[in-house]
């Protein structure tokens, strides 16, 4: 219960959560079109509206979903304005594959349908997870490998030998030391920050799928939209199982089967379709937060909660929505290296806990062929985005 630790240090620790998942979260919108300020907003209201229909009990933060560029992308190549709603309306029919595979949770319980999902193959899974997006991280720094290294190092010394609060805010630390040093480094432009402003609506009617329906509605369009995109929730699905296997194993609590998927999924899935109708990107838990989480062992979520309030307070604050866009990519890619590398050892630990026997010809097939099939559809899928 982090009650005990204070407020203050309650709030330290949410701001530290809401950190982690800036890079990934506005870094969608940034690829897409889509709004900054209106991806705060649902990725903490959506947080919220999933810590609701979960009981308050999974530590999880929902932010910006990657699996949905390529949809984006389709349907709207460069971003335009005028179609992007489009993209959003097949995102949010995708949402409605989320509540289908909820009840079907529900009707049949998780142990029957979890049977085909042993550690054996969550493992991996949730190793891949980390694989998957440590390219990404690469790539980050790569614009500015010193400025990297300093948030790598601040997180590593902070975790390792710091003391009391110290070891339980790397990230947040790590974050704050190398934008600082970018700065001083010459490599962050403030310009858009002057420029903006310091209220606004992080939502604009034009943008939501609802001013889609007057006299210029394209149903081709639209019909092609949801086709399009509708089967890439199958995907996500995937990964938000794998993803609850990581926070449970990271908590050594059974998120599974208390409040169980089909909470979880219909958390996700509502989520996802009400951030869509609005305009903003598909919500996913993150594996960023599960980072954190194995990283500070504070598990409450009453933080990850504060976090979500956080992110819609500023979601109405042009100006410090423009301080996020201006964070440098190499301090992003800093602090994402690590946590992506600790999602992937939650995966291995899960292995280990659960003493999966490698001996078993079964056993390393299934992990090889999870590895191999992930990481080479993850590469052809980015080289085709490409």
């Amino acid at each position: 219960d982090a009650r005990t630790l204070g407020a203050p240090k309650m709030t330290i620790f949410g701001i530290q959560h809401m950190f982690a998942m800036f890079g990934a979260t506005i870094l969608v919108p940034t690829l897409t079109g889509l709004s900054v300020s209106a991806t705060l907003l649902f990725a903490g209201l959506g947080t919220l509206l999933f810590h609701f229909l979960a009981k308050g009990k999974v530590p999880a933060f929902l932010g910006s979903s990657f699996a949905f560029i390529a949809g984006y992308a389709a349907i709207a190549p460069n971003g335009e304005a005028a179609l992007l709603p489009y993209a959003c309306l097949g995102v949010a029919c995708a949402g409605l594959l989320y509540l289908i595979v909820s009840a079907l949770f529900k009707v049949f319980g998780p142990q029957r349908i979890m049977r085909f999902f042993p550690p054996v193959v969550t493992g991996p899974i949730v190793i891949c997870i980390g694989l998957i997006l440590a390219p990404s991280a690469i790539a980050n720094c790569e614009t500015n490998w010193p400025v990297a290294l300093v948030a790598i190092a601040i997180i590593v010394i902070s975790n390792i030998w710091g003391r009391g609060m110290i070891r339980i805010i790397p990230i947040l630390l790590g974050v704050i030391g190398s934008y600082v040093a970018a700065a001083f480094a010459g490599v962050v432009d403030f310009a858009p920050v002057a420029d903006a402003a310091w209220i606004g609506l992080p939502v604009l009617w034009d943008n939501t799928v609802f001013a889609l329906f007057g006299p210029n509605f394209d149903a081709g369009l639209a019909i092609t939209a949801i086709i399009t995109i509708m089967p890439l929730a199958f995907a996500t699905i995937i990964e938000h199982i794998g993803d609850m296997s990581a926070i449970s194993s990271t908590c050594n609590r059974n998120f599974i089967a208390e409040p169980g998927l089909h909470r979880t999924l219909l958390g996700d899935g509502l989520a996802t379709i009400a951030a869509s109708l609005f305009g903003a990107p598909a919500n996913t838990t993150y594996g960023e937060n599960t980072g954190v989480l194995a990283l500070t062992r504070v598990f409450d979520p009453r933080v990850v909660r504060i976090a979500a309030c956080f992110a819609i307070l500023f979601s109405f604050c042009p100006k410090f929505a423009a301080v996020i866009s201006c964070m440098p990519a190499c301090v992003i890619g800093g602090v994402s290296l690590v946590l992506y590398g600790m999602i992937s050892a939650v995966g291995i630990r899960n292995l280990v806990e659960n003493h999966v026997d490698f001996m078993m010809s079964r056993n390393v097939l299934i992990t090889a062929l999870i590895l191999v099939l992930s990481l080479g559809i993850a590469s052809s899928a980015a080289g085709a985005i490409v």
